[in-house]
């Protein structure tokens, strides 16, 4: 049990989302991570005590905002803690969540409404997808590839579609597609392995091409294959992470008068909007989680959750 301390809140762990970032780290693909680490970023849990948490209540149920930032740095003071030059992200640059309390600053405290644990623990990763949208600064009728079907880009096209876009899903893998159309009615599906994959997204939209391309795969083979997926004047907006450099056609790049971007974490404008999208039933959380496990079974199934033929969306770990 952690010490409570001052500006700090102790939570006790009921749900723990499983998140690419966490099987990256575990495979040591993941950036910014150094080892030993114990993961856990996406998290709901009870408000045991707190200090300095006005507006809140022991016993509550809440999540938080797991980028810890400095509050005084260049980004802090422009309003963007998400990129804060000292960033300190729970489960990644600090120990995380992977355990029956965790101790956070009482100012990243996030009310959990009517929400269940289920659907708070996965705020987090709805909110990666919101940032990356309001990034993108899509509009209604603006049509928009996604490509990486996993748990942050199913976001993206939520929250793109909540925004009014059209969006159309590109990855590898033939369930995550198959969920895109069956469970979230993505309008239209493009397997990125087809060699006319250009051809099919021409006549998707009518030979423009995609207004804004977002990545979510974390694969520097394919964010350096969507470039060419751009509509004249297109925003593209790198979501996903690798360790590599990304490289692209300057020409091609200039005539086309892009638009290239980073999209990092989310602030707490993200999360609240997640959090009344879930409320107003605009997203079902419950539709993503495919995987359960106590807590004492993850060190057994963790491994499997790599491999696609598992069919995992969103592996979720219960506490009680």
């Amino acid at each position: 049990m952690p010490a409570l301390t001052r500006g700090h809140a102790i939570i006790k762990i009921r749900r723990i989302g499983i998140c690419g970032t966490d099987l990256h780290a575990f495979e040591g693909t993941q950036p910014y991570f150094e080892y030993p680490r114990i993961l856990g970023h996406e998290l709901a849990g009870e408000l045991v005590d707190f200090d300095d948490a006005p507006g809140f209540q022991k016993g509550e149920a809440v999540t938080f905002i797991p980028y810890f930032n400095c509050g005084v740095c260049i980004a802090c003071r422009s309003g963007k803690p998400n990129c804060c030059t000292k960033m300190q992200v729970c489960g990644v640059h600090v120990d995380g969540g992977m355990a029956e309390y965790l101790t956070v600053p009482s100012s990243a405290l996030v009310h959990g409404g009517s929400l269940s644990y289920d659907a708070l623990a996965l705020v987090e990763p709805f909110a990666i997808g919101a940032h990356a949208v309001r990034r993108a600064g899509i509009q209604p009728d603006e049509q928009v590839l996604v490509v990486g079907a996993g748990p942050i880009g199913l976001g993206i096209m939520e929250l793109a579609r909540i925004a009014g876009a059209t969006v159309m899903a590109m990855d590898i893998n033939e369930a995550r597609l198959a969920f895109c159309k069956e469970k979230l009615a993505v309008p239209y599906i493009i397997h990125a392995t087809a060699h006319d994959v250009r051809e099919q997204l021409s006549e998707m939209t009518n030979g423009d091409m995609p207004a804004v391309v977002m990545d979510a795969t974390g694969s520097q083979q394919a964010i350096q294959s969507s470039f060419q997926y751009m509509a004249h004047g297109a925003r593209y907006v790198l979501v996903g992470l690798q360790k590599g450099e990304v490289c692209f056609s300057h020409p091609e790049f200039h005539k086309r008068e892009a638009t290239l971007m980073s999209s990092r974490n989310a602030t707490r404008e993200d999360f609240n909007k997640v959090i009344s999208s879930m409320e107003n039933g605009l997203i079902d959380p419950e539709a993503y989680i495919t995987h359960r496990v106590s807590f004492d079974q993850v060190q057994h199934d963790f491994n499997s959750w790599l491999k696609p033929e598992t069919g995992v969306i969103k592996a979720m770990v219960e506490l009680e």
